[in-house]
């Protein structure tokens, strides 16, 4: 009698199942109406065409929303200032966005509201927020402070107050920099840890 071993018997079988498989998964193949399968693997592609095309207008209008809170914030807070100032206050509030003390997009910290116990209200962050009419935001003024916002925004201006969240003008003593560490005066502005 002829012995085999077992792990030849073993392999010769599953090669014989593995091949039989393989043919009936040709065979089922062949034999399927490939029309439903051809339309749902286009209207996939489609719906995922469309979900990339409707996230990219989504993501560019909230860029276009920051970008705007982040220019209107160096407008009005940092308007008549030389160009650092403006770059420190545009500063100040990305290190605001990127600190977990504050709210996680740009327009939320620039309208952040905090309640004060001394005058029993809520009172903004920065104070031009609190105003109920401001004026239109236009001219020359207007497009530095977008050029501004827009070097800060996107990087392109090397950060100068690491870490800075707070400042306030020249002409004010408020009482919370007592506690703070000063990190640097520019222009009307003086800047604190």
């Amino acid at each position: 009698m002829y012995f085999r071993p077992f792990h030849f018997e073993f392999a010769s079988r599953f090669a014989w199942a593995a091949s039989r498989w393989w043919l009936g998964v040709r065979v089922s193949w062949y034999a399927l109406d490939k029309g439903p399968l051809i339309f749902a693997a286009i209207a996939g592609l489609m719906v995922t065409i469309f979900g990339f095309a409707l996230n990219t207008v989504f993501m560019h209008r909230e860029h276009t929303r920051n970008l705007t809170c982040l220019a209107l914030n160096v407008y009005f807070e940092a308007r008549g200032e030389p160009e650092a100032g403006q770059l420190a206050v545009a500063e100040v509030t990305m290190n605001r966005l990127a600190s977990e003390l504050y709210p996680n997009t740009l327009c939320g910290v620039v309208y952040q509201k905090n309640w004060d116990t001394l005058r029993k209200r809520y009172v903004g962050a920065f104070s031009w927020t609190e105003f109920d009419v401001l004026p239109q935001p236009e001219g020359e003024e207007w497009r530095r402070a977008r050029k501004v916002a827009e070097a800060v925004y996107y990087r392109r201006e090397a950060p100068s107050l690491e870490g800075a969240l707070f400042y306030h003008a020249t002409y004010s003593k408020p009482s919370w920099a007592k506690g703070k560490r000063r990190v640097a005066r520019i222009g009307r502005h003086v800047f604190y840890k």
